[in-house]
């Protein structure tokens, strides 16, 4: 289903986020050379495509699904994607950061229980 595949999309997003910056260890870390700088561009947008992905699932599952893991503030993960794709330049490395080394694994644990409930 078109569901499913997007969750997959999403979890993908999550282990690449998670892989990119597994060296990262401080905000700096993105600020301190080019290489960092390409990072936390390409870390925002798949924030953001994350954030759109979970947009799309709650339309198509007509607020349904996302209810099931009330321990996710799914209008926050939203909420970042508007955020990032309608104020770029105010990104913050600090709460890219943050989001990657706090947010991810609980987000990856409820992507997964969707994607095996829709096995």
């Amino acid at each position: 289903s078109r569901t499913r595949g997007l969750l997959i999309q999403i979890r993908e997003a999550i282990f690449q986020l998670k892989d990119w910056n597994k060296d990262i260890h401080c905000s700096d870390d993105y600020y301190c050379s080019p290489d960092g700088m390409k990072n936390l561009a390409a870390s925002c947008m798949l924030i953001e495509a994350i954030g759109e992905g979970i947009k799309q699932v709650d339309k198509a599952t007509e607020g349904k699904l996302l209810i099931k893991r009330p321990e996710i503030p799914w209008k926050d993960v939203i909420g970042i994607r508007n955020h990032i794709a309608h104020g770029y330049f105010d990104i913050d490395g600090e709460m890219v950061l943050d989001v990657v080394k706090n947010d991810l694994d609980t987000l990856l644990a409820a992507i997964e229980f969707f994607i095996n409930k829709s096995a």
